[in-house]
C-alpha cells in the first residue's frame, strides 16, 4: 500500500479530472447568462438606458418632493388664514353682543340713596367705559349693551332696547381692570356727574367677569355689503 502500483495511480487521475470536471461544471451552472451573449455595443446600450431610467426616476422623485412641500406649504397657509379670519370673526361677534364672554374687567354699582341717576350720566359712564377700551358690556346681569343699544329714562329707571332696569344699576365691563377704573375717576368724569345727582357710584376691579347675556340683532332692511 506504501507503493501503489501502476493500475491505482491510472485510478487515481481519473477521479481527479472527474472531480475537477464536475466542480467546473457546477461553477458555470451558477453563473448568470444573462448578458453573456450580447455584444458590446448592446451592453453599452444597455447601460445607457439603465443610466436614463435612473436619472427620470430620481427627476421624478424630486418633483413630487417639490409638489409635497408645496402642498404642505399651502396647507399651512390656509390654515393660518383660516385661524385669523376666525380670530376676526370671534372679535366681531364679541363686540356685536352676540355670544358671551369672560375675562377681567371692573363691576360698578350705582345706587339712587339721595338721588336719582340721569339719563345723560348713565351715557356718559357707558361711554367713558368704551373709550378705554371695555370690549363687553351688561347692566344688571341681563342686558348687553352694544353700538346699536338704546336708552330712554322711564319714571323708575330706564327703558335699554326695551327692557325696563331700576337701580341699583350694576355695569359689568370686561378690559384692563385699571385703566377702566381710570374712566370712572378722572376728574369731571362720570364719578362727578353721577354724585352731582345725588347717586353714589363704587367699583370692584376683578380677575374674571362673565357675561353671559346677548344681544338679538334686529335684520338690516337697508344697508347690503358691496
Amino acid at each position: 500500500m506504501r507503493r501503489p502500483g501502476r493500475s491505482q495511480l491510472i485510478v487515481a487521475v481519473l477521479l481527479a479530472v472527474v472531480g475537477f470536471g464536475a466542480v467546473t461544471q457546477v461553477r458555470v451552472n451558477e453563473t448568470d447568462d444573462t448578458y453573456s451573449g450580447l455584444r458590446q455595443q448592446d451592453l453599452i446600450d444597455l447601460l445607457s438606458a439603465l443610466a436614463s431610467a435612473r436619472q427620470h426616476n430620481e427627476d421624478e422623485i424630486t418633483r413630487l418632493e417639490d409638489v409635497r412641500d408645496n402642498l404642505q406649504s399651502d396647507t399651512s397657509r390656509r390654515r393660518a388664514a383660516l385661524s385669523e379670519a376666525q380670530d376676526q370673526v370671534d372679535n366681531l361677534n364679541i363686540l356685536a353682543g352676540l355670544v358671551p364672554v369672560t375675562g377681567p374687567g371692573i363691576r360698578i354699582t350705582i345706587t339712587e340713596d339721595d338721588g336719582t341717576l340721569s339719563l345723560a350720566s348713565m351715557l356718559d359712564t357707558i361711554e367713558e367705559l368704551r373709550t378705554d377700551g371695555a370690549e363687553a358690556i351688561q347692566v344688571n346681569g341681563k342686558i348687553r349693551v352694544v353700538a346699536q343699544t338704546a336708552f330712554e329714562e322711564t319714571d323708575a329707571g330706564f327703558s335699554i332696547d326695551g327692557q325696563a332696569v331700576e337701580a341699583p344699576y350694576v355695569i359689568d365691563a370686561i378690559g384692563e381692570p385699571a385703566t377702566l377704573a381710570q374712566a370712572i375717576d378722572f376728574p369731571l368724569g362720570p364719578r362727578q356727574q353721577i354724585e352731582a345727582d345725588g347717586a353714589q357710584v363704587t367699583y370692584d376691579e376683578l380677575g374674571s367677569i362673565d357675561i353671559e347675556s346677548v344681544h338679538d340683532p334686529s335684520p338690516l332692511k337697508y344697508g347690503a355689503p358691496e
